[in-house]
């Protein structure tokens, strides 16, 4: 029979766009054929095709391993489990300078409708239009192939909120609220546009260095197949594949409070690129990611920040009228992907807005809402630690159970498909990437003042927010 869904689209997207807490789906998806898209599905599906993988030492320092402090190489999806399953074959192939157990590797954002560019048909094995965003496919989503211990640093999204599907393995997320920011040290040194790095490790804090990261309060999941986990807007995540091999695939949700977000990452970018452009270039200091290639001149940066800004005040216009003629408007609106890269380009301008209220909302008012959500066994919410679990402890989500299951392991633990410029280092093993510190400051002395340190000042999200409403200021 008919695969029955445990919440209309309707009623997914109000959840979705309401819920300001992490939360976990189940029994979402269990027809959907993506749940097939395992590593030799999709390596039979590429057909020898080559990807990048991002590597990474599987030992936990007590700094962030940084995209920039990676290595990276292209190789097939073929070749990748050959050297995760340690097949001979991998001594000659573009592994064989990455021993699999010192050694984790991980194809992260791949967009979907380009590796897949030739088969448009399997975009529809991706169905968003489940949780209220019709038309919403593998087009608008994107793919995340990893092995144990891949990992993606803390850090905050810009833009959007974010639905992810867990296809093969499991993932371990360490999710932090919006408030918890000062407490998790934030930089944009690496700089990547629309993300925003913490300086602690998570999986290993330098509580020294660090010792605010004390008052954080962390939630945490593990995330298996089949299940589907809502990351609302701003809240930091770490995220750590727990299994030999894993695949998730992703798809940002484009909310109104971005249009003032992208006023405040131009900002951000003007202030970064102008002040670290001025450096000398020679003093090793890996400031921009990967994704980044180049530095952009201080002209198409602020042509972005009035692109930015006349967007932020095209949208507060049309949800003026949108409210204006909301009782008699019920037609559904088109649902415009987020970017979580590259935003500045023109081409990624949103289309259409909506009026999102509860970012305005009393204490009162949103606890109200809390209660009305369907929390049960096809809903789950990832709840705080309690202090009597351990600094790694987490909750563990089973489809079939009834009841949350919390363990306590220990140990260590938008967007759109935009153009996304990527930067292919060295293949050799003269110099891995990550045996250069991108934080310059780390390497100072305790007296002397980095530019990264005066940067981390200027860019910091509170300044940037204020600095934007200011500017905004000047346009009313």
């Amino acid at each position: 029979g008919e695969d029955v869904k445990p919440f209309t689209p309707e009623k997914t997207k109000e959840i979705v766009m309401s819920l300001q807490q992490p939360a976990v789906f189940c029994n979402m998806v269990g027809d959907w054929p993506a749940l097939h898209w395992d590593v030799k599905y999709l390596s039979a599906m590429l057909d020898g095709k080559t990807i990048q993988f991002r590597l990474g030492l599987k030992t936990v320092d007590l700094a962030p391993q940084f995209e920039t402090r990676c290595s990276y190489v292209k190789a097939t999806l073929e070749e990748f489990l050959a050297w995760s399953c340690g097949q001979p074959s991998c001594l000659s192939g573009p592994f064989s300078c990455y021993e699999y157990s010192k050694y984790w590797a991980y194809a992260d954002y791949k967009y979907i409708s380009r590796i897949f560019e030739d088969k448009p048909d399997i975009f529809q094995d991706i169905r968003w239009s489940d949780f209220g965003f019709p038309g919403r496919s593998g087009k608008e989503s994107t793919l995340w192939i990893g092995s144990e211990g891949a990992n993606t640093p803390c850090h905050l999204d810009s833009y959007g909120c974010n639905l992810v599907l867990q296809v093969q393995g499991r993932k371990r997320w360490h999710l932090f609220p919006p408030g918890d920011t000062s407490f998790l040290y934030p930089t944009r040194i690496p700089y990547e546009e629309s993300s925003v790095f913490s300086k602690v490790n998570v999986a290993n804090p330098d509580l020294k260095r660090f010792p605010e990261f004390r008052n954080t309060t962390a939630h945490v999941v593990t995330l298996s197949p089949g299940q589907v986990l809502l990351v609302p807007r701003h809240w930091w995540h770490y995220v750590e594949s727990i299994d030999p091999i894993t695949v998730s695939i992703n798809s940002w949700i484009e909310l109104d409070a971005d249009h003032e977000a992208r006023v405040e990452e131009a900002i951000t970018r003007m202030l970064v690129c102008a002040i670290k452009s001025a450096e000398n270039p020679g003093d090793g200091d890996l400031w921009l990611n990967p994704t980044e290639v180049e530095a952009t001149s201080h002209e198409i940066n602020l042509q972005y920040l009035n692109k930015a800004v006349s967007a932020y005040f095209k949208c507060q216009n049309t949800s003026v009228l949108k409210q204006v003629c909301s009782s008699s408007c019920g037609a559904e609106q088109k649902t415009v992907p987020s970017c979580k890269r590259k935003k500045r380009e023109v081409g990624c301008e949103p289309e259409g807005c909506r009026l999102l209220t509860h970012e305005f909302e009393s204490p009162t008012l949103k606890a109200e809402k809390l209660q009305k959500i369907p929390f049960g066994p096809h809903l789950f919410q990832v709840l705080p630690q309690s202090q009597e679990t351990s600094s790694m402890g987490e909750v563990a989500v089973e489809s079939d159970s009834r009841d949350l299951l919390q363990e306590n392991e220990g140990g260590h633990f938008g967007k759109l498909h935009c153009t996304r410029k990527q930067l292919v280092m060295s293949d050799d093993c003269e110099m891995p990437a990550h045996q250069m510190d991108s934080d310059s400051s780390l390497n100072a002395s305790n007296t002397a003042l980095s530019t990264n340190d005066l940067l981390d000042c200027l860019v910091n999200p509170h300044i940037i927010n204020l600095v934007a409403r200011l500017l905004l200021q000047r346009r009313v």
